[in-house]
């Protein structure tokens, strides 16, 4: 199944209603999101049906319990230690490792994203994420784009922790969440393309650990909950930061990642907060 929240362009619900895509139409389902239509046995009555050119799709969930994004493919792992002089860990190899990101900045298809004023090299980060649905295992996959403020960042890890708020002001979800049935996050194109110049291309596939090991670590002494978001991390190329030629997004710029049976997430910059 295809999956998503929704509002109709007239009535700008902000939070919206859960629907099935099928076709060039949507149908809204007798939920009050996502989480509560896993939470139901993945069944719920259709109501009314839209043409998805008659509706804005929004964040597959707005409000998750929890957001943990994995560092999971080892290109990119490789690529930005070697920029900081450093080598792939041995621990790295041993267990996936996560950190927690902001629950409370989830952005969906089309939202501005603000430019945090402190940040001059603000980046993207092409991923897949992993939503959980029912009873702790995978309910969907949608694109994820894990925004990152590079040289916030990079003054908070050197004290060893992090990263923090070089990752707390926004994280993207969409356009759709598509069920495990149809697409079992083991292979994928992924491209990001900035105001229609590719900038990236890797695979999905190219995870060194399976999603059965995220999810596994990340319900490891503790209960998964309908709605938590567990992001792959940044896949090889899928991050200004790899490329190195520090073409930083700018406000106004047009982000797009593109991931194979899923669709394509846009964001568009804000202009730089006060």
């Amino acid at each position: 199944m295809k999956l998503c929240m929704f509002t109709p362009l007239e009535r700008e619900l902000e939070r919206g209603w859960p629907g099935l895509v099928d076709g060039d139409f949507v149908f809204q389902l007798a939920a009050q999101t996502l989480q509560s239509f896993f939470s139901g046995g993945g069944e719920a009555r259709r109501h009314a049906r839209y043409p998805l050119d008659e509706v804005q799709l929004l964040a597959p969930v707005l409000h998750p319990p929890s957001v943990r994004d994995f560092y999971a493919f080892e290109q990119h792992v490789r690529t930005a230690r070697a920029l900081r002089g450093l080598e792939v860990p041995p621990e790295w190899y041993e267990q996936p490792v996560f950190y927690f990101s902001n629950p409370a900045a989830i952005f969906g298809p089309d939202a501005e994203i603000p430019y945090p004023p402190e940040t001059e090299e603000l980046d993207y980060e092409l991923e897949v994420a992993a939503v959980i649905g029912a009873d702790g295992r995978i309910g969907g996959f949608t694109v994820m784009n894990d925004w990152s403020a590079r040289d916030v960042q990079r003054k908070e890890m050197r004290v060893g922790l992090g990263p923090a708020k070089g990752k707390d002001f926004a994280t993207s979800l969409g356009p759709i969440l598509v069920t495990p049935d149809e697409l079992d996050g083991s292979s994928a194109t992924m491209v990001a393309r900035v105001n229609g110049e590719e900038r990236s291309r890797g695979e999905l596939g190219d995870m060194y650990f399976s999603w059965a090991d995220l999810v596994a670590q990340a319900a490891r002494n503790t209960t998964l909950k309908s709605g938590d978001v567990l992001g792959s991390g940044t896949v090889g190329t899928g991050c200004i930061l790899e490329h190195g030629d520090d073409r930083w997004l700018q406000p106004g710029d047009v982000v797009e990642l593109e991931v194979e049976g899923i669709g394509v997430l846009r964001n568009r910059v804000g202009t730089i907060g006060p």
